[in-house]
């Protein structure tokens, strides 16, 4: 099923903030015009980006999807035409099996970086990010890994023993 949920209050504390308040006043995110393929992610507190600080921005969502879909993280297009605010990966590649992993039950984030010349405010439930879902192919001789993730960021690097 391809959903947003919001992570829970035992999450949100330990990667946000300990405010019950706050946990139950954000939304999952949505589609703002009829035609949008992206669903808006609104920070969940105010922040100021100075020109070349990097942030790492909690999202309190995470995303459940379909065999065969990924979510891409993009940021908003008018931050990187009006601001040059950018991800510092470019573009976010959230897999399906990072839902509810074990590390961090699947809470999204995003890193930030000012590239602008001039101080990017964000207020409390400004869309920072979009996700689009994305339907994906495997080789027609793929070999099916075995591993089950088990962690978050990275996680995939980790050896097995």
């Amino acid at each position: 099923m391809r959903k947003f949920e919001k992570i829970s209050f035992n999450q949100f504390q330990k990667d946000v903030k300990d405010d019950l308040e706050l946990y139950n006043s954000y939304s999952v995110p949505e589609r703002k015009t009829k035609k949008s393929a992206g669903y808006d992610f609104e920070a969940l507190f105010d922040f100021t980006l100075h020109p070349n600080e990097i942030k790492k921005i909690p999202l309190g969502i995470k995303v459940s999807m379909n065999l065969g879909e990924m979510l891409l993280m993009v940021e908003r297009s008018s931050m990187g035409f009006k601001y040059n605010i950018r991800f510092t990966n470019q573009v976010g590649i959230v897999d399906a099996d990072y839902y509810n992993n074990k590390s961090n039950e699947g809470h999204l984030f995003i890193c930030l970086q000012n590239q602008g010349k001039e101080d990017f405010i964000v207020q409390r439930g400004q869309a920072i990010c979009q996700g689009i879902f994305v339907p994906y192919f495997v080789t027609d001789d793929d070999k099916e890994p075995s591993i089950i993730r088990q962690g978050g960021y990275g996680s995939t690097d980790e050896k097995r023993v």
